[in-house]
């Protein structure tokens, strides 16, 4: 059993960091003017609340959130 934990424990942790690595990078990247010109101009109430309590950060990955979840619905289904 303890070597089948030393054998994965490796792998497991590399597949991880890739994961986070994934994970991180839109936060890592900076916020464009334009960007920030057309969250201002199409960001809900409460994203400007979350801009207030949280910051550009918060609100901008909230806002990108919102806009890629509306993309996807906008697709049609590929057959």
């Amino acid at each position: 059993m303890v070597s089948l934990v030393v054998i994965l424990f490796p792998p497991l942790l590399i597949a991880f960091l890739l994961v986070m690595e994934r994970v991180e990078e839109p936060l890592r990247r900076p916020t464009g003017q334009r960007e920030v010109a057309e969250f201002l101009s199409t960001a809900t109430p409460g994203e400007v609340d979350t801009l207030a309590r949280s910051g550009i950060r918060r609100a901008m990955s909230r806002w990108r959130a919102r806009r890629r979840s509306r993309l996807q619905r906008a697709r049609p289904p590929v057959v």
